[in-house]
């Protein structure tokens, strides 16, 4: 059984700083890419950031490109977004999806990010 579970949601300031974390289980997360997404109050859903498997590529929305860094530890099934210098507007819940397509089914429950002075 696919589980993923995200860690380090929060509220921070802007211009501050945020990680999150996403530990996988149920399936051989080695071979997977995973990616995170993102839902803004009354926006349609996001695509952030995806890893391929191997840790070789990455790719960004132009929303975050620069800002956001997407990783991952495949000895410990982990996968990371480190977000810098965030605005109001990376206000949002943040998912991790195991693939690129939401439509996998495969995710978790999301944290909350809250950029507010």
């Amino acid at each position: 059984q696919v589980q993923l579970v995200e860690f380090g949601g929060g509220v921070v300031k802007p211009g501050g700083s945020l990680n999150l974390s996403c530990v996988a289980s149920g399936f051989t997360f080695s071979r997977s890419s995973m990616s995170w997404f993102r839902q803004r109050p009354g926006e349609d859903r996001e695509l952030v950031a995806y890893i391929i498997s191997a840790g070789i590529q990455t790719t960004y929305a132009d929303s975050v490109q620069g800002r956001f860094t997407i990783s991952r530890d495949n000895t410990r099934n982990t996968t990371h977004l480190q977000m810098n210098s965030l605005i109001p507007e990376d206000t949002a819940v943040y998912y991790c999806v195991k693939g690129i397509a939401w439509e996998s089914g495969h995710r978790g429950r999301g944290t909350q990010v809250t950029v507010s002075s």
